[in-house]
């Protein structure tokens, strides 16, 4: 998440995955995404090149085991690899719980004791559509000022930084934050094929572009040179700077928890380590 985007508006073409002729053209709609072969699909599924022809004509049937391994191997997204299944004639494997649920509980408690924890930096959790499930106390504080319209549930975190009434006239670097956001979008539609997902992304990518608003009156006191591309964002008259970075579940068994993201702003500088501790003493 720290790579600058070069800021083009235009999503990347998603082949279309024929979820009506069975497991097959799923599976090699998946290979020609990820670049594979079928013999380097083959030899890392431990199969042959020959079965891997088979299954995505339609000439053999794999098994539910070979299914999962095949996604595995082509890294498909737990969602699709239900899809997959299905396709295939079996039972989804991952159940979707709602976050709310009781079996959830623990997952739940732990992803707010942590992002507690991070405080006073910033820290949240977002589902795969952005909307924010979680945020501490350093999220709450950068969104002062912020209309009330915009922080209606469900809070969308796309939404509220770029949205002009958002925080993107308080972002000193806008353009190249902007671009980073964006072609962060586009990677999520080419991975995750979602209506919902591309629809905010038309939305967000339509908002006119703030002018850029007057220096504040304080600067970060050092020039620091920057490990990765930050968002340099004002708040009461100071320039923040933050290097975000996202973590996920790994081996997820759950859609629900497969798709969670928990993406935390660590100060870039001496000067946003500082403001960040007088203000939250």
């Amino acid at each position: 998440m720290t790579t600058a985007a070069t800021g083009t508006n235009a999503v990347p073409a998603v082949p279309v995955l024929p979820a009506d002729r069975g497991v097959g053209p799923l599976l090699r709609a998946w290979r020609e995404r990820r670049r594979m072969s079928q013999l380097e699909l083959a030899l890392s599924a431990d199969s042959s090149a020959r079965h891997i022809s088979f299954v995505e004509t339609g000439r053999s049937r794999p098994s539910e085991e070979m299914v999962l391994r095949l996604a595995e191997r082509l890294d498909v997204p737990v969602r699709e690899r239900n899809a997959l299944l299905l396709a295939a004639g079996y039972a989804p494997r991952y159940p979707q719980t709602p976050l709310d649920a009781p079996a959830l509980d623990t997952l739940r408690t732990g992803l707010e004791r942590l992002i507690r924890g991070y405080e006073p930096y910033p820290a949240l959790v977002m589902d795969a559509r952005y909307d924010v499930v979680a945020a501490n106390r350093g999220i709450t504080m950068l969104l002062d000022g912020v209309p009330e319209s915009l922080l209606a549930p469900p809070l969308n975190a796309m939404r509220l930084t770029l949205h002009p009434q958002g925080l993107a006239p308080r972002i000193r670097n806008l353009p190249e934050w902007r671009g980073h956001l964006l072609a962060q979008m586009e990677r999520q539609i080419a991975l995750y094929r979602s209506a919902p997902l591309r629809e905010l992304y038309d939305e967000v990518a339509a908002y006119p572009v703030p002018d850029s608003p007057c220096p504040p009156s304080a600067e970060p006191a050092e020039d620091v040179p920057y490990f990765a591309l930050p968002m340099r964002i004002e708040h009461e008259g100071r320039v923040l700077s933050f290097i975000s970075s996202v973590s996920t579940f790994n081996t997820p068994m759950d859609v629900t928890v497969a798709e969670l993201a928990i993406e935390t702003f660590l100060p870039a500088d001496p000067a946003t380590v500082k403001y960040l501790h007088m203000t939250t003493s």
